[in-house]
């Protein structure tokens, strides 16, 4: 009998024992089924987030990093943590100022002088406001350029869908409102499969007001049923930052990649460029200018000297002042570039002519200089333009503006040492056009003078004083522009300029000045009581920046000066400015539709 009775004992613990096993088993594939829908889940969610890799592109781009509207409900849900929201979107708007910083133009160096400006809100830009306060040039293009909406009615159900999420929750706890549960769950889960198949209004399926209507009502409705307030006002204030961040980040990011298309060479130059080297190489050694060596030193001739980089830009220079010239065979061109476009440079004026000019294109990389000068050409250094914004107090109201001021390079003080037989020279920016014939400057007595330039008097130096620091100057003086400039070299040397210029900038390079902002305070203060004022007709700024100049005083003007962002050679350029530089444009060559130049 105990013999018995164990072996039953034994057979009752072997089936409590299978069991056993069979339940681990059941717990077993439950967690495995759940952790195959969590993991798709969680994969969604991160490539909603945005996977931000720590190393740089191996492509040598910056990465950038955007965000997605499209779902916003599922933004909304993530982030019901505002602490957790506000991390992220500040880790998202870092990282945009950041890439800012890094490719910040020449151009972008604000000062906002008597005062500040004061903070208008959180998100967006406030039109009202200078938003290129914020944002640079970029708002002038973005206003110039706004196009019609073509998601209006897809921003609309969204809103509503935020709405009726906002107020299910506070609606579903009420037992005698079960209907109005109902049709706002069914209306909800309608607006999100039409959201999930449509992007723009085109992609919405027919019927869809109606769709729009059944909701409203349903959200009218609910907004009539007294709930707890707290929780909607929660849900509405979370909605509202989040909304206001993605705007204030967009709008930086649209900022950084308008900054990035401003300072990159568009495709078609590039493939321009590269090219005229190819065919340089290919072609029989391009040797003109032995025979007219001669003509660049005559002092009895016209010298124009252009600091350039692109070939197109010094082209349209150089075509517009022989066209508009009423004698074009005591002209010469001497054009400084660096290294990397001397060859392109030099074929292209191979290539083309320009009547009776002389074109000499100079290396500067190669110039037989003094030791001490070979610093600044490892470098090539263009004329540096600055973006000041300056606050102006009228009784009550204080209103800013933003003015414009292009100055020498540090290469421009070279001057005298390059062309040491010449004695007068007039120097022309590479984004000017020239509309009138320039002869008459040679005429001018500048009285001692040693700098003959277009003032800008809307800038005195006192209102730079942020820049120009305690020095003794007169603050009432007028801020003078290069673009067009007629130097005196022989009364430059005689007075030694080029030393005083070295001399002031030692004094501000032991800080961490820019080399840009450098040159701006030295040139100011090099040719202080030295500007030879031009009359205002001589040259018109602001075609690369100001969308408000008048036709017909750009008509009358010898010269514009494409001075800002907004190059006419860029995308960017300001349409209705562009033609008066397209003209000069010699499209007739055969490289120019082989690389696809239109601008």
């Amino acid at each position: 009998m105990k013999g018995g009775g164990g072996g039953g004992g034994g057979g009752a613990v072997s089936v409590t024992t299978g069991k056993r096993r069979w339940r681990s088993l059941v717990i077993g594939v439950l967690f495995l089924v759940i952790l195959s829908m969590l993991v798709p889940l969680a994969f969604l969610l991160g490539l909603h987030n945005g996977f931000h890799s720590p190393n740089p592109n191996p492509n040598g781009y910056v990465p950038v990093h955007k965000t997605s509207f499209v779902s916003d409900l599922k933004i909304y849900d993530k982030y019901e943590n505002s602490e957790t929201f506000n991390h992220a979107e500040n880790y998202r708007s870092t990282h945009i100022n950041d890439l800012v910083k890094k490719l910040a133009p020449n151009i972008s160096k604000n000062s906002k002088i008597a005062g500040t400006v004061a903070d208008t809100g959180r998100g967006g830009v406030d039109e009202n406001e200078n938003c290129e306060l914020k944002f640079g040039s970029y708002c002038l293009w973005r206003r110039e350029h706004r196009e019609e909406m073509k998601d209006t009615m897809v921003k609309k159900l969204k809103d509503q869908l935020f709405v009726a999420r906002a107020y299910y929750p506070s609606i579903a706890k009420l037992p005698s409102q079960d209907k109005l549960t109902r049709a706002l769950r069914q209306n909800i889960q309608e607006v999100e499969r039409v959201l999930s198949e449509s992007a723009t209004d085109v992609d919405l399926p027919p019927g869809i007001e109606k769709k729009i209507q059944r909701m409203e009502a349903a959200i009218t409705k609910a907004k009539s049923v007294p709930v707890d307030c707290s929780n909607v006002d929660k849900k509405f204030r979370q909605i509202l930052d989040m909304t206001n961040d993605e705007a204030n980040f967009h709008m930086k990011q649209s900022a950084f990649l308008y900054q990035l298309a401003v300072q990159t060479m568009p495709k078609s130059l590039h493939c321009l460029s590269m090219r005229l080297i190819v065919e340089y190489f290919k072609s029989p050694s391009v040797v003109i200018e032995l025979s007219q060596a001669d003509r660049f030193s005559d002092p009895s001739l016209h010298h124009y000297v252009i600091f350039s980089t692109n070939v197109l830009a010094s082209s349209v220079v150089i075509n517009s002042t022989v066209f508009c010239a009423r004698e074009s065979k005591n002209q010469v061109f001497h054009v400084l570039t660096d290294g990397q476009n001397y060859f392109a440079m030099k074929l292209w004026f191979f290539r083309n002519t320009f009547k009776e000019a002389t074109v000499q294109v100079l290396n500067i990389e190669q110039l037989n200089l003094e030791s001490h000068d070979k610093v600044i050409l490892i470098q090539m250094f263009l004329p540096v333009e600055y973006r000041v914004s300056l606050l102006n107090v009228d009784g009550p109201s204080i209103h800013s503006k933003m003015q414009y001021i292009s100055v020498f390079s540090h290469l421009h003080y070279l001057l005298p040492e390059i062309f040491q037989s010449l004695t007068k020279v007039v120097v022309l920016d590479d984004d000017v056009v020239v509309q009138k014939d320039l002869s008459a400057l040679w005429d001018i007595n500048m009285g001692g003078k040693v700098n003959g330039a277009v003032q800008s008097c809307s800038v005195s130096l006192g209102q730079l004083k942020s820049y120009l620091g305690e020095n003794s100057y007169d603050k009432n003086s007028c801020a003078w522009m290069s673009g067009l400039n007629i130097v005196d070299l022989a009364r430059w040397r005689e007075l030694d300029l080029t030393k005083t210029y070295r001399r002031l900038v030692r004094e501000v390079s032991m800080g961490e000045e820019s080399k840009e902002a450098v040159a701006l305070r030295g040139s100011l203060l090099t040719f202080q009581d030295l500007v030879y004022a031009l009359d205002g007709v001589w040259a018109l700024s602001g075609l690369g920046h100001d969308y408000g100049l008048n036709i017909e005083a750009i008509k009358k003007a010898a010269v514009l000066h494409y001075n800002g962002n907004m190059k006419p050679w860029l995308e960017l350029g300001i349409p209705r400015y562009k033609k008066f530089w397209k003209k000069f444009l010699n499209q007739e060559d055969q490289l120019l539709s082989e690389c696809n130049v239109h601008p």
